[in-house]
């Protein structure tokens, strides 16, 4: 009888302690455009994780010194540029180890953060079968100018940046009220100003549409479906999207911003729009709760 009640106790203060926190890993390495915007989503991320509590952050960070070559380059400075490309590289695929398949059963989801170009994965279809078997892939922003040549990637998130033009500012309909990502915004969302994603290879039929705008960003006398921001399935696991996060300060809150243009609330519901979209894809929420 005394060792049924201690296992009975046992369970029940199991059933009692809180979850642990999910553990994501955040990639913000780049071989294309770099935004300047990154160190303010890596900072806000960090934050977000922190104020939650519900889920660590964990970081794969461009390696220093990534070299560039001058358009009037010598044979000699190309020479030199060829050499130190190829040591940086190096160093990025020894960062990017942490998305192997080894590496990766220690994380719940990843978020690639205004990641652009080709990224020297240790593993791509690795990768992918991780996602496939329950786990999330978050993209901000330039994710989506990620891995251009790699269509299985594409069909995973769903959409592949084609274009932007100038920033502008745009209203954005609210297709989920229900989602935890955007149950904050009412029916629609005006964000001052900001730079807006055209794309390709997108379906709306095969994603579940968060944020739209029923008009072209720089052409306001077209009408049509512009995708922002979406979620789907991936196998067993989940995926979200935003194509938002261009600036500064739409990530960030902090008044003082040099030339900010959106106001701080803007910046406070995109916080919860991508901390949303994060649980979500953690399964740590499914609806929003009952205001």
């Amino acid at each position: 009888m005394k060792k049924i009640f201690t296992i009975a106790l046992i369970a029940l203060t199991a059933a009692t302690l809180p979850a642990a926190p999910k553990k994501l890993l955040v990639v913000t390495t780049t071989t294309g455009f770099r935004h300047s915007s990154i160190p303010t989503a890596e900072k806000v991320l960090a934050q977000l994780a922190k104020d939650s509590g519900e889920f660590t952050v964990d970081f794969v960070q461009q390696p220093p010194g990534k070299p560039e070559l001058k358009k009037d380059a010598t044979d000699e400075q190309k020479a030199a540029f060829k050499t130190a490309d190829a040591a940086w590289t190096e160093q990025l695929k020894t960062a990017l180890q942490k998305l192997s398949p080894a590496s990766l059963k220690n994380y719940d989801g990843v978020v690639f953060a205004s990641t652009t170009g080709d990224l020297p994965l240790p593993d791509k279809q690795g990768f992918l079968d991780w996602l496939k078997a329950g786990h999330a892939f978050i993209g901000l922003h330039a994710a989506s100018d990620t891995f251009h040549g790699w269509p299985d990637f594409v069909a995973m998130l769903g959409g592949e940046f084609a274009h932007h033009g100038p920033q502008v500012s745009v209203e954005c309909l609210n297709q989920d009220p229900q989602s935890p990502a955007t149950a904050h915004l009412g029916k629609s969302w005006t964000v001052s100003q900001e730079e807006i994603y055209q794309f390709k290879n997108y379906d709306p039929t095969k994603v579940h549409d968060l944020l739209i705008m029923d008009k072209h960003p720089e052409h306001k006398e077209i009408n049509g479906h512009f995708a922002v921001s979406w979620c789907k399935p991936y196998g067993g696991g989940k995926v979200f999207y935003t194509s938002l996060g261009h600036r500064e300060d739409v990530w960030d809150a902090d008044p003082t911003i040099k030339d900010r243009k959106n106001d701080p609330a803007i910046s406070k519901a995109y916080q919860q729009h991508v901390l949303g979209g994060i649980e979500w894809a953690l399964g740590l929420k499914t609806t929003a709760p009952v205001q």
